[in-house]
């Protein structure tokens, strides 16, 4: 062991009784037993050690200092009378000559207990992350998060993949989210963009020659957080092949990712490969959503045509998706309390029937279903027991509101949810097109830099035609594991006069692609092979190989929901000179 210690404090074991050791870190814990006696609790990186005080002078030295300090402790090891076979140093203890400070903490009071942080309020935990990471438990994630790290660079490498650090500054780009922008000093009144991702430099480096890329890239987007996203900075394994298809690629990274899951995973049953393709417009109809939990072995079906002209208000001309599960025993408050669930969660009011120990439909909106019961119990598999909750509206709403009564239900009743795996599929075949929720306009769904599925030929056919171009498909493809989407994906467009022909069906020209896009358009134009990638997210990975629910608990310094860093005080307001020297003025609103 270097530095001031001979041992650290997970190390010691009983083969080292009679040695004079010298060991460094944390006082965690002190229990007085004595006047001149008590239980020291030392822990550094590596674990902790107990230290046995027994003289008055050692003892007037611990009353001295405050918990948390750091201090170092040089005694003699020797075997405990009362094990604890709880930790790996539970054999021993230190019984000290020496004890010196080697940082002291001035506060006699700290603002959460240590071993206790992750019950403390959030806010709390990020303004002290410094303390919080004291806690082997939250600590052990970081570890973890290297470690995951470090086997998906051995991995991409060991497949001829070359690990290309791409810029950070660079031009603003419309990839979906909001930029971060930095003022450039030496060219008044025009900004940098920090990269949303490496998109446009991993594609470039392909027609640079490049054969295979690969980055734990950094990556940032102004956007608002979730339980599974960060705000400001995330990073992604982002990669990109040369003269590939969209199975080079998802086969690529099954066979980086399962290893991973397996060696690092909490749940031991993984997912193999191949993954399940579905495409997106079955897993929207199937389960209500493009991130399915296949964890859940509910499905949902379509009732529409059943149900039409019941005299149910809601039913007449929407579409109505409806999610059934048998041997339901949960009362009228149950039901009601999983109605406002539905509500608050996605804004629109859900319905449901039960199908009574008689066959008879009760309860909800069955006085309206009478004449539709033989038809329901034949399209839903209805048993004597069963209960049945449906969405309507449009499709689309109806899908996602569906695919939120599925997920409430399978997690909710007993039975029908195996949390203990990773769930992995591949939703494949998005569509290249949508009419946005804004605007009204079409827009690309998913990626713009993505090949349509037919290539020029498909966009030719359907132009001018918003429903035939509604109905082209992209080669694009996410990975999803147990409702999170995991990696996203495509066959890039390198063709330019399919870039163009793309972009002009959302009302860009050739003049806009060039100005938007220089660089890539340009480098096109010189003979670009085919090519494909995708970014699976790091720090989701590391948040479902732990279980955890929030992605903050497996990054080291996050922000809050609210994008603060409370710890350094970010974003903060700087001087009128640092403004002034890259030609910035804050106006004061009125």
């Amino acid at each position: 062991m270097t530095q001031s210690r001979t041992h650290n404090c997970g190390e010691l074991r009983l083969s080292d009784a009679g040695k004079e050791v010298t060991i460094v870190g944390w006082m965690e814990n002190v229990r007085e037993v004595g006047s001149n006696f008590a239980f020291l609790v030392l822990r550094d990186f590596y674990g902790t050690t107990q230290v046995v005080i027994e003289t008055e002078q050692m003892m007037n030295i611990i009353k001295s200092i405050n918990k948390e300090s750091t201090i170092s402790v040089t005694g003699t090891v020797r075997e405990r009378e009362s094990k604890n076979t709880k930790i790996p140093t539970g054999e021993i203890e230190v019984v000290p000559q020496d004890i010196q400070i080697l940082g002291k903490c001035i506060h006699n009071q700290l603002p959460f207990e240590i071993n206790k942080s992750k019950d403390a309020d959030e806010n709390v935990r990020l303004k002290y992350r410094f303390l919080d990471l004291r806690n082997p438990a939250v600590k052990s994630n970081i570890v973890l998060r290297c470690q995951v790290v470090a086997e998906l660079r051995r991995l991409m490498t060991e497949k001829g993949f070359l690990e290309i650090t791409t810029p950070i500054l660079t031009a603003s780009s419309p990839e979906g989210a909001r930029d971060y922008l930095v003022p450039a000093r030496n060219h008044p009144g025009k900004f940098y963009a920090l990269p949303q991702a490496p998109q446009q430099f991993k594609q470039l480096l392909m027609t640079s020659g490049f054969d295979r890329y690969f980055q734990i890239a950094p990556c940032f987007r102004d956007e608002d957080a979730r339980a599974d996203r960060t705000p400001g900075e995330f990073y992604q394994l982002d990669m990109e092949m040369a003269f590939a298809t969209q199975e080079d690629v998802l086969s690529t990274l099954e066979d980086v990712l399962v290893p991973v899951f397996e060696k690092f995973g909490k749940y031991k049953r993984v997912a193999q490969a191949p993954f399940r393709h579905i495409p997106y417009n079955e897993a929207m109809e199937r389960y209500g959503s493009d991130k399915p939990d296949l964890r859940i072995d509910l499905e949902i079906q379509d009732i529409s045509e059943i149900v039409q002209g019941c005299g149910f208000g809601p039913f007449e001309g929407a579409t109505v998706k409806a999610v059934a599960v048998d041997n339901f025993a949960q009362a009228r408050k149950w039901i009601d309390h999983l109605l406002a669930d539905v509500e608050v969660q996605t804004g629109n009011k859900a319905c449901w029937f039960k199908l009574d120990e008689n066959g008879e439909l009760a309860g909800g909106i069955s006085k309206f279903l009478g004449d539709c019961k033989d038809a329901l119990v034949e399209k839903l598999n209805l048993k004597p027991g069963s209960f049945v909750c449906m969405a309507a509206g449009k499709k689309a709403v109806a899908q996602k509101t569906a695919g939120v009564i599925r997920t409430m239900l399978g997690k909710r009743i007993p039975g029908h949810f195996d949390e203990e795996q990773y769930a992995l599929c591949w939703i494949v075949d998005f569509p290249m097109y949508e009419i946005g929720e804004e605007s009204g306009e079409l827009e690309f769904c998913h990626n713009p830099f993505s090949m349509p599925q037919g290539g020029l030929k498909a966009l030719e056919e359907a132009e001018g035609n918003t429903e035939k171009l509604l109905a082209i498909n992209a080669n694009q493809y996410d990975l999803v594991c147990n409702g999170y989407e995991t990696a996203s994906g495509a066959v890039r467009n390198h063709d330019p006069e399919i870039m163009v022909k793309a972009f002009q069906m959302v009302g860009l020209g050739e003049e806009d692609v060039k100005a938007k896009f220089p660089a890539m358009y340009n480098a096109f134009t010189y003979g670009a092979p085919p090519h494909a990638g995708a970014a699976p997210g790091v720090d989701r990975i590391i948040m479902l190989l732990t279980g955890e629910e929030s992605i903050r608990e497996v990054i080291t310094f996050p922000m809050n929901k609210n994008a603060q860093d409370l710890m350094m005080g970010a974003p903060t307001t700087v001087d009128k000179s640092q403004l002034d020297t890259v030609h910035i003025a804050i106006l004061d609103e009125e």
